[in-house]
């Protein structure tokens, strides 16, 4: 049977980004003792030691707030309630404020082997204007210290379109994440989400423009690339064999099993989403699920997902749509979109920047 992967919702926060519509609440000691509980009973709800988990994925919110005993706990649980691979990756998603190197080393202890720290910038103007909590030196401080307890496989997330930014700004900020012993970047340009603090006149006008961020793209595409950080999706990019194996289940269509308020799976053959509602998940005995697909993962859903990953969709692997997909490839490459090797379709980073029309030109 095909491994599996595991992600958990911790939807706590210190306080909410202006930018994040993420589901998220203000952190409380009580209601975080409550929702561990919650789900631990959710894990053994689902057990199924025939499964093999080798990917843990703990995002949010901000699950860093969550301690290091209730996290392995929560390891623990799955260990029993599945068969979990020893060499499992195991990631935290964590603030910069939120580690010190006490905490860094508990978590080790744990059982968490990566992280994924929400930098953002380098520039502490710019993390000024998102509303985060921490500076640059401080991001700094955290990666340093956790390379220094032990963590040997470290993402950073950063920004692009942020108010105000360049791309001198985006290029220092580049090189001085790069010169850190990180193994992988996430680089997600800044979209303004209806009902965010941020959907407002004010902050829309200093956005920079469509140009402009197509430059900023671009320019971290290759900046990132130089510095060792290949591009293997949109927006992911990461040293030789540190590539996130969570994450990569998504794009290729493999199980995950999510739990928690917000989360959201691909288990038992459906996709099945759980409600915004962390009072309904603890007070549920089982997470109540919303089934959102009876029969996920079909032609368009799995073209549309390898398209996004820079190894591109092989057509060997949809042979009843090669012929289709292939008339429809020259204009694409001509407009710089694409690129085709005989076998397999792969998008450009100028297609990546317009890759939902540029796929549904492909496959609908």
């Amino acid at each position: 049977m095909s491994t599996l992967g595991i992600y958990v919702h911790v939807p706590f926060c210190g306080k909410k980004c202006g930018y994040c519509d993420f589901y998220s609440v203000c952190y409380t000691k009580e209601q975080a003792e409550l929702y561990v509980e919650a789900v631990l009973r959710n894990i053994r709800h689902y057990s199924d030691i025939s499964r093999t988990v080798d990917t843990v994925y703990f995002g949010g919110g901000t699950p860093s707030l969550l301690t290091a005993e209730q996290l392995g706990n929560i390891i623990a649980e799955v260990g029993r309630s599945f068969a979990l691979d020893r060499e499992a990756e195991i990631t935290l998603e964590a603030n910069p404020s939120t580690l010190t190197p006490e905490k860094l080393a508990e978590l080790r202890n744990a059982g968490i082997n990566r992280l994924s720290i929400g930098v953002q910038s380098m520039s502490d103007a710019e993390l000024k204007l998102l509303g985060r909590t921490h500076t640059a030196e401080r991001a700094v401080r955290a990666v340093r210290e956790a390379a220094e307890a032990g963590f040997g496989n470290i993402s950073c997330d950063l920004m692009l379109g942020i108010p105000s930014q360049t791309p001198e700004s985006l290029t220092t900020s580049i090189a001085q994440l790069a010169e850190l012993p990180i193994q992988h970047i996430s680089a997600y340009i800044l979209k303004i989400e209806e009902g965010t603090p941020f959907d407002c006149g004010e902050v829309r006008t200093s956005l920079p423009d469509e140009d402009a961020s197509v430059e900023l793209y671009l320019l971290a595409v290759r900046e990132l690339g130089r510095r060792g950080f290949g591009q293997y999706e949109v927006s992911n990019f990461a040293k030789s064999g540190y590539e996130s194996r969570h994450n990569s289940r998504y794009w290729k269509c493999e199980d995950y099993l999510g739990i928690g308020p917000a989360a959201h799976s691909c288990y038992g053959g459906k996709r099945f989403a759980v409600p915004r509602d962390i009072e309904g998940f603890i007070s549920s005995p089982v997470q109540p699920a919303e089934v959102t697909d009876e029969h996920p993962c079909g032609f368009e859903e799995y073209a549309m997902l390898r398209l996004r990953l820079a190894e591109g969709l092989a057509l060997a692997d949809v042979p009843e749509h090669r012929s289709e997909i292939e008339k429809k490839l020259p204009p694409l490459i001509k407009a710089g979109y694409v690129s085709f090797d005989g076998e397999r379709v792969s998008l450009t980073p100028e297609g990546c920047l317009v890759s939902n029309q540029v796929i549904e030109m492909l496959i609908f």
